[in-house]
């Protein structure tokens, strides 16, 4: 069963807002909408794709036929709220992102509230303590992150010692030897492999929970373990693709087999798992005013995830060079309905395509 998907604000856009260029909804639904990666197809690090900023604003109406087409971004990124990658896209693109239409990899993680809004949490990953407040933003009431633990006792990892600035004033004088986590969620990137796979595996492995104690039997798995998604590798300003979420799961689970003998067992979300994409759709009926559209193209640069969850989920998938993926032809393992070498030119042949398909009906 897939999670229940939350309500989401109408988009309220008309010409401009903010100093950006604004999405409007206000138009007659389509019976098509976009879904863009971010990083790899729109921006890479901190600089913007020069082709992004014309693919949008030929969905904002700047196209031959003024169409304004439905889009969202669908990332496997996060570490922030939606609200602060909205603000960031729309400074980047010039175009006024709303946060509805930004779907995070964490962003589904919502529906795990209700489940664990009143026990204890440990989150994983993202810089500081963003992620720690994108948690409490979602609704969990008792969140802790691996800074809290390490500041409780340096000697849980002894090679640095924790920073009193990213402690939170909350946990400060907790003793964790006498509180039970109920999971542990990964919402990003780990800055610390070594330091955040081992203080999972505390949590993991202790005695209903409580770090500093051990099971007498590792091999049965109590605490419930969720990553927000499983790329392997990410594209930014570096010239090769650098190690993502994916990469530390496949290091925990080798720890974790080593050391009990047995698989470690978890939930992942993100591209290209299908609760992802059930969400993206709820969002996207959403801001085309209550219509579900019938064709909903997938504009990625990743073909293990937005390749592979795209066509498994029956959108169709267009794959750009400007990312992970720069080779020649198609990819071999997960090919793409379409290789365009970058955005603009994916919007160009999608609404070719529409355009076509309106004129044949």
């Amino acid at each position: 069963m897939l999670p229940r998907l939350f309500s989401l604000s109408n988009i309220t856009a008309t010409t401009r807002l903010h100093g950006y260029r604004a999405f409007s909804s206000k138009v007659a639904p389509k019976n098509y909408a976009f879904a863009f990666d971010i990083d790899g197809v729109l921006i890479k690090g901190k600089r913007t794709i020069p082709e992004a900023k014309r693919a949008i604003r030929m969905l904002n109406g700047d196209n031959a036929h003024g169409r304004h087409v439905p889009f969202v971004l669908l990332t496997n990124g996060g570490g922030v709220t939606e609200q602060a990658k909205a603000e960031q896209i729309s400074n980047m693109l010039d175009v006024e992102i709303s946060p509805d239409q930004v779907i995070l990899s964490h962003s589904p993680m919502q529906a795990l509230v209700e489940q664990y809004k009143n026990k204890n949490v440990l989150v994983v990953g993202g810089k500081d303590r963003e992620c720690f407040h994108v948690a409490k933003k979602y609704g969990f009431n008792h969140v802790f992150i691996p800074d809290d633990i390490h500041h409780w006792q340096a000697s849980v990892w002894p090679f640095r010692h924790p920073s009193r600035d990213s402690i939170s004033p909350d946990a400060a004088s907790l003793d964790f030897s006498k509180i039970p986590f109920g999971a542990v969620m990964v919402f990003h990137d780990s800055r610390d492999w070594g330091r955040d796979i081992q203080i999972m595996l505390d949590a993991i492995c202790a005695e209903n929970g409580v770090v500093g104690t051990q099971k007498g039997d590792c091999k049965v798995q109590e605490v419930p373990v969720y990553f927000s998604n499983t790329d392997i590798i990410w594209s930014t300003e570096f010239p090769v693709p650098r190690l993502a979420q994916g990469s530390f799961k496949m290091a925990l689970e080798n720890v974790y087999h080593t050391l009990t003998g047995t698989n470690l067992q978890s939930t992942s979300y993100g591209k290209p798992y299908p609760t992802t994409y059930a969400y993206a759709e709820r969002v996207i009926e959403r801001i085309n005013d209550g219509k579900k559209p019938s064709r909903i193209y997938a504009v990625g640069d990743n073909p293990a995830a937005d390749i592979k969850g795209a066509n498994n989920y029956g959108w169709t998938s267009v794959l750009v060079r400007t990312g992970v993926f720069q080779e020649p032809g198609n990819s071999p393992h997960f090919p793409a309905h379409s290789v365009c070498q970058h955005v603009e030119e994916a919007v160009e042949w999608v609404l070719q395509q529409e355009e076509d398909k309106e004129k044949k009906a």
